[in-house]
């Protein structure tokens, strides 16, 4: 009898051993990248320094944008200001054999009730006929400079549809629309997209309840995939409260590939009149460990940060929007390049395998 146990042991020992040798190790279905930045905008060599200390913990990249109305309103070519400005950016990436992202915004990124500042400041909006020509434009020369692989032609639209004005929301969704049509009419091999921001689908930002992103598939009938961006830290006291379908529930209904084109959490806790949270850099290390399975359940394509550093508040350019402050912890490193927590958990996701490569 105790020979039989021994026996079954032994067969168990090697049925263990077998088991271990051909278990798949994890991987993850989503590249990984940043958009350049540097905590101060204005530190040419700080911006070098930051970009040689994310490029090796990326396999794609992202170009996130407002159109450069002041430039274009004061006769500079879009052409001209792509090359001045992304050129030598761009061949950087190629040669580290990045995917690229490119997102256009027509609207203003830091607040969605509003033209662009530089529109405001001459009287223009994205509704006037002219002002979308330009937004098209620019598009069209981004596209035929760099070849991206994805092309976003608006952020946050549902955003955008519930906060500002219709006439605004409208001349959006003309823009982009009429948009898409040039891109295709010049054969672009770029996979098109819009942004919808999930915190405010899901009710997070008002304190409203779920209403979903379909209004968004149907005003924007191209799109090949979906960006998502979330900020979660405004609507969730913790990471592990945020529920496991937060992304795929947007798209039940649609076999489409998703993107994190904009996001994390915040380090730092934030007071102000309009916004309050508590927060810490072990929260923002325990965010990315959770958001991981959010990934995993929608096969994401792409995760990006739009800034690896932190923002040094005391430093910004004039005119940047004090609603600033609520991102400018973001980072995975701070404004003196010191890394966080979340440094080591985003190097952790990194190390895994890329599905199909």
């Amino acid at each position: 009898m105790q020979k039989i146990h021994r026996l079954a042991f032994l067969i168990l020992c090697l049925f263990m051993a077998c088991s271990s040798d051909t278990e798949e190790p994890p991987t993850r279905s989503y590249r990984m990248g940043m958009q350049h930045s540097a905590p101060r905008f204005d530190d040419h060599e700080l911006a070098i320094q930051t970009l040689m200390l994310w490029t090796p913990r990326a396999d794609a990249a992202i170009i996130s944008t407002e159109v450069p109305w002041e430039e274009l309103l004061a006769g500079m070519h879009p052409a001209t200001y792509a090359i001045n400005n992304y050129k030598d950016l761009v061949n950087y990436y190629r040669v580290n054999e990045f995917e690229l992202w490119i997102y256009i915004d027509p609207q203003n990124g830091l607040d969605r009730t509003s033209d662009a500042l530089e529109l405001q400041a001459v009287d223009k909006s994205i509704a006037d006929a002219d002002m979308q020509h330009l937004y098209r434009r620019f598009v069209i020369v981004m596209d035929s400079l760099f070849h991206p692989e994805h092309f976003g032609l608006a952020l946050e639209t549902n955003l955008i549809r519930d906060a500002a004005p219709a006439s605004i929301y409208n001349g959006v969704k003309q823009a982009v629309n009429d948009a898409a049509d040039d891109l295709r009419a010049v054969d672009t091999s770029a996979k098109l997209s819009v942004s919808v921001q999930v915190d405010h689908a899901w009710g997070k930002l008002v304190g409203g309840t779920y209403q979903g992103v379909e209004q968004d598939f149907d005003d924007f009938p191209f799109i090949e995939e979906l960006g998502l961006s979330s900020y979660p830290y405004f609507g969730f006291d913790g990471p592990d409260e945020i529920p496991i379908n937060y992304y795929s529930r947007l798209i039940e209904d649609h076999a489409m590939p998703v993107s994190v084109v904009e996001g994390g959490w915040s380090s730092q806790s934030v007071t102000t009149p309009d916004q309050s949270f508590t927060s810490a850099p072990e929260i923002q290390e325990a965010y990315f460990l959770h958001h991981a399975k959010l990934l995993d359940r929608v096969n994401a394509t792409a995760l990006f940060q739009l800034t690896f550093t932190d923002i040094d508040l005391g430093h910004l350019e004039e005119g940047v929007p004090e609603s600033i402050g609520y991102f400018a912890f973001l980072g995975l490193v701070d404004e003196e390049l010191e890394p966080k927590p979340a440094l080591q958990a985003w190097d952790d996701l990194f190390a895994l395998k890329l599905k199909n490569k």
